[in-house]
């Protein structure tokens, strides 16, 4: 009894320092990135960086309007959904209903490989592959463009949306399916009409979780679209994200302590808030659709 108490409390204890340091790295991060984006906010209005139309911290004269990377990273954002969500709802749907679990066992596994493969491949991807298709279909496309990024970003978070919307359409009741089939309603009449609406919440949230991480994403963003902040909606130009902006200060040319430095740090927290948010919103459907059940 003494041993067996003693490893109970061992595991404890294993378990709550693990617990412990997840909430301590949590905290420092926001406060390292509380403290530094407070010391640039004390040098740049809040006015300003919220609302100037240009960036452009490393230049002369310094602009430090945060617009344009954030228009940037929603073109990603919305490139991307609009790729991934259709497809991977289709694949979702296909997965559930139609695959035989012989298929559904070999489609699966790659749809986690495609998960693992790591970013910065997406991004030669994106920069040898589909550039150049773009630039056969539109000759004006550039080399670093928002397309190709939005392109690469949808193919990354695909497996994230079928996997959560695969899981979400088994999580329903065979009881709701065969009361379509009993009623005379068809295979697409039970997917449309009945399947679909009852997983409406946790599409919603796989959705919302898929674009909190595309909202994050560095690396294939930044080798496919370029580092050149601006508003245009034209997706064949290049732009830059928050992330690559991030990306850029950090390559060691920046002097510590400068304002520039500083600028990165401001943006990182804005980037944390809107993570923050849509994983807020998404952990919120995911409950609620659970509560229901």
């Amino acid at each position: 009894m003494r041993l067996s108490k003693a490893i109970g409390i061992c595991i404890y204890l294993v378990l709550f320092v693990c617990v412990l340091m997840t909430v301590v790295t949590t905290a420092t991060v926001i406060f390292l990135m509380g403290k530094e984006s407070f010391q640039f906010f004390q040098e740049v209005s809040v006015l300003d960086f919220f609302f100037d139309l240009q960036w452009a911290p490393l230049l002369e004269p310094k602009s430090f309007g945060v617009l344009p990377l954030v228009f940037g990273t929603l073109k990603i954002v919305v490139g991307s959904a609009l790729i991934a969500l259709p497809a991977g709802l289709m694949v979702a749907i296909y997965l559930s209903e139609y695959a035989s679990e012989r298929l559904r066992s070999v489609i699966k596994p790659i749809l986690e490989i495609l998960a693992g493969i790591p970013t910065v491949v997406y991004g030669y991807f994106a920069l040898t592959f589909i550039t150049p298709i773009l630039k056969f279909i539109h000759p004006e496309t550039q080399i670093f463009n928002g397309a190709a990024g939005a392109i690469v970003v949808g193919i990354m978070i695909l497996p994230m949306i079928s996997s959560l919307c695969d899981d979400a359409f088994r999580a329903v009741p065979s009881a709701i399916r065969e009361g379509g089939y009993a009623l005379g309603a068809s295979t697409f009449e039970v997917i449309s009409q009945v399947l679909v609406p009852a997983s409406l919440s946790r599409i919603g949230a796989a959705t919302v979780l898929a674009i909190s991480r595309a909202i994050g994403e560095t690396m294939a963003v930044t080798l496919a679209s370029g580092a050149s902040p601006n508003l245009a909606l034209n997706p064949f130009e290049s732009l830059q994200t928050m992330t690559a902006y991030i990306v850029q200060v950090s390559l060691g040319d920046t002097p510590q302590g400068g304002i520039e430095y500083l600028s990165a740090f401001a943006v990182g927290t804005l980037l944390f808030i809107m993570t923050l948010v849509m994983n807020v919103i998404g952990n919120h459907l995911i409950f609620s659709t659970r509560e229901r059940l």
